[in-house]
């Protein structure tokens, strides 16, 4: 049975997607030894995308051909804007980060990558290179999270991090993301393929930049 186009796009990448999903913020986070500085470096960063990911995400429901999918777009919105939005300032709050520390703090060459990225798939109007944007962001972090071992870490801004990313609506919707860029993407040519591929770099930089690492 042939791959399909978002798994061909995975074993293109899989060298990077290894490496990101095997960091060792990642292995740190799930068990429960980052460190709070770190995981705050972190936050602070991961906080920044949340505008122009919603940007992202807004493309994906104005350019979805379909009704079914810009309605499971719109929900999609809806959830960033709820319950992970929350977690940040919980965490935050948890960690002694401020509201003007967060504010001081520049952007990493990482997140400012990302957020370019991002609001440049959005501008492009191609329904296909915003969902292999949103496949990499979502589905990268499912593959991490669901590697989680048992019990959770017991500190809830690194057990609540890996359950926002292991879930079953979570996974639901990866899969979705998934079907649709299995759906559209064969016909898109070279631009999901490019967005893809710059996506999963960004994924591996932005976790060495927990670290001041770049």
């Amino acid at each position: 049975m042939s791959p399909t186009f978002t798994e061909a796009l995975e074993h293109e990448n899989e060298q990077t997607w290894s490496q990101a999903v095997q960091h060792r913020f990642v292995q740190e986070l799930l068990d429960g030894s980052v460190a709070d500085p770190v995981m705050a470096r972190y936050l602070v960063q991961d906080y920044r995308f949340l505008d122009s990911f919603l940007v992202l995400v807004g493309a994906a429901v104005a350019t979805a051909d379909t009704f079914s999918a810009r309605l499971r777009l719109a929900r999609f919105a809806g959830d960033i804007s709820g319950d992970e939005n929350t977690y940040f300032l919980r965490a935050f709050a948890a960690l002694g980060v401020s509201e003007s520390q967060r504010e001081a703090v520049a952007d990493t060459p990482a997140t400012t990558g990302f957020k370019n990225l991002m609001r440049e798939a959005a501008a492009t109007g191609d329904y296909a290179a915003i969902l292999a944007v949103l496949v990499v962001a979502e589905g990268l972090y499912l593959d991490w999270a669901s590697r989680a071992p048992e019990p959770l870490p017991e500190s809830f801004v690194h057990a609540e991090w890996v359950t926002l990313h292991d879930n079953p609506p979570f996974r639901e919707l990866v899969g979705f993301l998934r079907d649709e860029l299995d759906r559209v993407g064969p016909g898109a040519g070279d631009p999901a393929r490019d967005y893809f591929r710059r996506a999963v770099a960004l994924e591996l930089q932005f976790f060495d930049s927990a670290y001041g690492d770049r």
